[in-house]
């Protein structure tokens, strides 16, 4: 495995990203010591004694997704953990396609949230690929997670059609000869981001070679039974259907990917019964761009609630 990681400097003076960086040192292929480690960036974020919330960003963004949101949550009390991706941000970068499956995101992302930071009585929120990631992770160990809340993502089996403006991104994503990170995130914004914004998104990708996790990110969507990841989505669902501690959904209004894909939760985790889920309006598929305050607000009375 050839393994890329994005110079510092890049990350000097990003607008309203002002957040020190933490790392942890994982194993690059899970299960064989052989073939050495990752470098894998984390956020750590307010008192260290608090019950940690984590924010899970998803495809093609990183966490400072969620420099709207941190503040917010660190001034209610919380202590905040937001980890970057394999592939993302500050974590190292594989440089093959090949390198990145789901079962390793799993796995990479289990090791640094359960092996190294050892969380316990966690607030979950994850978007897109961070919901994907997030909540196989929360099958892996419901007795972790305190309460969940999920925006603009989905557990897919397979067994179900997905959107067609999911299969047209997938289709941009593998075939696509330029691939702007950056401005991706803000076409997927319902505001039109600041120059500066999309270059932060940029920020992690000096040139394309740097870029595989998040092309082919996409296209390890289950969209077929018979995909790598149908079976162990299918258990993680067992497991959520049995989840009955809260769980909040928090979609937005304006997000053709995910549209209706709260439904899903709404009828099969017991948890969800009695929460008061609510639309983010004004919010695109990166909800934490558009509403990232109201969001952050919403988690806030979430926690408060059901402490």
């Amino acid at each position: 495995m050839i393994v890329l990681r994005t110079p510092d400097d890049r990350f000097t003076d990003l607008p309203g990203f002002a957040f020190e960086p933490h790392y942890a040192e994982i194993s690059a292929v899970p299960g064989d010591a052989a073939a050495g480690t990752l470098r894998v960036h984390y956020l750590d974020e307010g008192p260290r004694d608090a019950a940690p919330v984590l924010l899970m960003h998803g495809e093609p963004s990183w966490c400072y997704l969620y420099r709207h949101m941190i503040p917010v949550l660190v001034e209610a009390g919380h202590r905040v953990i937001a980890p970057d991706l394999v592939g993302f941000g500050r974590s190292d970068k594989p440089s093959e396609k090949s390198d990145y499956t789901y079962a390793r995101h799993v796995a990479w992302m289990s090791e640094l949230l359960f092996g190294h930071l050892d969380l316990h009585d966690v607030t979950f929120f994850g978007q897109d690929w961070g919901g994907l990631v997030g909540l196989r992770l929360v099958a892996e160990a419901p007795e972790r997670y305190a309460r969940l809340c999920v925006g603009n993502t989905g557990l897919p089996t397979g067994d179900g059609k997905l959107s067609d403006a999911f299969m047209a991104w997938q289709k941009f994503s593998r075939e696509s000869p330029q691939f702007p990170i950056g401005q991706i995130v803000n076409g997927g914004s319902a505001t039109d981001l600041a120059p500066e914004v999309i270059a932060a998104y940029d920020a992690p990708f000096p040139d394309d070679t740097y870029k595989a996790g998040a092309r082919i990110f996409p296209s390890l969507v289950p969209t077929s039974p018979d995909d790598p990841a149908s079976a162990a989505n299918i258990a993680a669902w067992e497991v959520l259907e049995r989840f009955e501690r809260p769980l909040l959904c928090a979609f937005s209004d304006k997000d053709a990917v995910t549209a209706g894909g709260d439904g899903v939760f709404l009828r099969r985790v017991p948890g969800a019964e009695g929460q008061p889920h609510t639309t983010i309006e004004g919010g695109g598929h990166f909800l934490q761009e558009d509403r990232g305050p109201q969001l952050a607000a919403v988690l806030n009375d979430f926690i408060a609630r059901t402490s």
